[in-house]
């Protein structure tokens, strides 16, 4: 009888372990799906964001060539490319070179709001200079740091199509604008090219 009762007792306490197990692997897993499902809406936004900054960066390219051709400046340097996994844009304006990139949205990443919910969402980095240049014979685990290091803005593109994406650029020490899905191709593209070309390049001094 004994072991009957020791058999009885442990069935009893597997039972209430494999309920706990259940319970809370439920959770996680409901969780988790929820991560997931909105990775997938903002992946789907960013790429067609990322296809209409392609569709206006071709654009800015001819109202730039006809800019500086009518004022007698050659134009063979305004032009822009896209790599093969379209991924990566390129933009040359004279003696300026830009890059977009959606690497790095391979898993749910969610940007921090302070007291709100994390938003997850997918980003769009704008950086100073080329891409390929900046990632040339670096490690891959280490080609993002290097490209942070050279950010000039990023776009934060929402599972909601009603909820506002954010620009945030580095200069203004992460200022955040508000802008919807439909406006967010141009004026990310515009404010990243103001912020790089409307400055200037100083001479370089020695330091004493």
């Amino acid at each position: 009888m004994k072991n009957n009762f020791n058999s009885f007792d442990n069935l009893e306490t597997s039972i209430r372990k494999s309920s706990v197990i259940q319970e809370r692997i439920n959770l996680v897993s409901s969780h988790m799906y929820k991560q997931f499902l909105e990775y997938q809406r903002s992946t789907m936004n960013a790429q067609e964001i990322f296809v209409k900054i392609t569709d206006n960066m071709e654009a800015t390219v001819e109202y730039l060539k006809q800019s500086f051709g009518a004022r007698g400046v050659a134009t063979e340097n305004i032009y822009f490319e896209e790599n093969n996994e379209k991924s990566v844009l390129v933009l040359h304006i004279l003696w300026h070179t830009i890059s977009f990139t959606t690497k790095w949205n391979n898993q749910p990443q969610a940007l921090y709001r302070g007291v709100e919910m994390p938003m997850i969402s997918n980003r769009i980095i704008a950086m100073k200079g080329d891409f390929n240049e900046i990632v040339k014979n670096i490690p891959a685990d280490e080609q993002l740091q290097k490209v942070l290091e050279q950010e000039v803005a990023s776009l934060f593109i929402p599972a909601e199509r009603g909820q506002n994406c954010i620009i945030k650029i580095n200069h203004l020490g992460n200022k955040e604008f508000y802008i919807n899905h439909m406006d967010a191709p141009r004026e990310f593209l515009l404010k990243v090219i103001e912020t790089i070309c409307g400055g200037g390049i100083y001479h370089e001094e020695q330091r004493l």
